[in-house]
């Protein structure tokens, strides 16, 4: 059983604004918008959504494929996947460009903006997932390369392996045919409401009609937890599992997805498989960057059943 985690490789320098953007943009010179921020702390981290998803994933004790593109100056990056024992062969390199760079500012309402140098990410990804199993295999296609966003989804169907398609940050670039050719046939389409919002105002569909292209819509709400809902009629609140505290938001929702995922690929359905969702997404929360967290399986247990009652049998050691 392979997971293939497809998206972004990236470094991300994080800084904290000590106050709130709000109160510094103009609503009526929005046109000409010109503001600067004086942040008071700034981390460079790991991040991309394939490697934060591929990290949360390790400390579930999964090894997914990660299925991207990285620059000269990945070293450090590989040398931390691979002594999280996650396998580097699904990572393109290439020794002329430099790996993704995003810059991230958050405020004290946890408002974040944010700018992107792509770097590497402009590069598809160049795996020929030799050992693809149809029969037991799960894939998911995070925001990335665009035109390994265009491809996975078909590809994957293609070859019968369920995939949940994750639009995310690369919605703006994605026109609405894009974005209805990658739902349909998936096994589900996790966004957060604001981007699902904008997912059915780029294709022109309804919620209602987006579940009859894909099985499932799961659209995570922040500190109220995540909603569920099926092609089957099934509608499902998730529980938000509280953190001790918040520290940064950013990765929540790519911890967010790597529960999901390890749910799934132990046969959950999709609703029991979003709690431990939720439970992943509350230790991203309270550390800064979106590869710090850590926990044991019984830290994990604990927080769990704390929430949800007891954990499935045989899901962690």
């Amino acid at each position: 059983m392979s997971i293939y985690v497809s998206g972004s490789l990236a470094f991300d320098r994080i800084m904290t604004f000590p106050g709130n953007f709000q109160d510094h943009i103009l609503m009526d010179k929005l046109h000409m918008i010109n503001v600067s921020f004086m942040v008071d702390g700034m981390d460079e981290r790991r991040g991309g959504c394939a490697g934060n998803i591929a990290y949360s994933l390790a400390l579930l004790d999964e090894k997914p494929v990660i299925v991207a593109a990285a620059g000269r100056d990945f070293v450090p990056y590989a040398e931390a996947l691979s002594t999280l024992g996650l396998p580097l062969d699904g990572i393109r390199r290439d020794a002329d460009i430099f790996t993704a760079l995003c810059y991230i500012t958050t405020d004290m309402n946890s408002n974040q903006i944010t700018g992107f140098y792509p770097g590497a990410m402009t590069l598809p990804a160049q795996y020929s997932f030799p050992d693809l199993d149809p029969d037991t295999d799960i894939a998911i296609v995070s925001p990335g390369n665009v035109e390994d966003m265009r491809r996975l989804p078909a590809f994957y169907k293609e070859n019968g392996v369920p995939y949940i398609y994750d639009p995310g940050q690369q919605l703006p670039v994605l026109s609405g045919a894009d974005l209805l050719s990658a739902i349909e046939g998936s096994l589900a389409c996790i966004t957060n409401d604001y981007e699902l919002n904008m997912i059915c105002k780029a294709t022109g569909k309804s919620e209602d009609e987006l579940l009859g292209r894909t099985l499932w819509l799961v659209t995570t709400l922040g500190a109220e937890g995540a909603l569920v809902r099926g092609a089957d009629g099934t509608e499902v609140r998730i529980a938000p599992v509280p953190p001790t505290g918040v520290v940064d938001p950013t990765g929540a929702g790519d911890a967010h997805r790597a529960g999901l995922l390890k749910g799934l690929t132990h046969g959950l359905p999709m609703p029991e498989a979003a709690k431990l969702g939720s439970v992943s997404a509350s230790f991203a929360l309270e550390k800064m960057g979106t590869q710090e967290h850590i926990y044991t399986p019984a830290r994990f247990r604990e927080r769990y059943e704390a929430v949800f009652g007891a954990l499935p049998e045989g899901l962690l050691p």
